[in-house]
């Protein structure tokens, strides 16, 4: 588990804390996942859903880690960061089988 910010989807863009990050496959396919996420639900409702579920798990795990990695876009993103080609048939609103 990455334990400091190293990069951040913003759509459309992905904030990165080294560039050579770029080239870290997994990584930015963990990214390219919140982009789409973010797409989905267009932009807006992504960070008001994310905040309010992350508010919803720290309350139930009383951790900020916990609670961050039970977030359903994040359980998506690490489910699935390793399976490169995983965008290319993802279904829409795939994040709902993580909640």
């Amino acid at each position: 588990m990455r334990k400091k910010f190293v990069g951040i989807a913003l759509w459309p863009f992905l904030l990165l804390k080294d560039s050579a990050l770029k080239t870290d496959a997994v990584f930015m396919n963990h990214e390219r996942i919140h982009l789409r996420q973010q797409t989905e639900l267009l932009v807006v409702f992504f960070y008001v859903w994310y905040g309010i579920e992350y508010l919803i798990r720290l309350l139930r795990y009383r951790n900020h880690s916990t609670a961050y990695r039970n977030i359903s876009f994040e359980r998506e993103a690490y489910a699935k960061e390793q399976d490169i080609s995983f965008l290319n048939d993802r279904s829409f609103w795939n994040f709902l089988q993580f909640l």
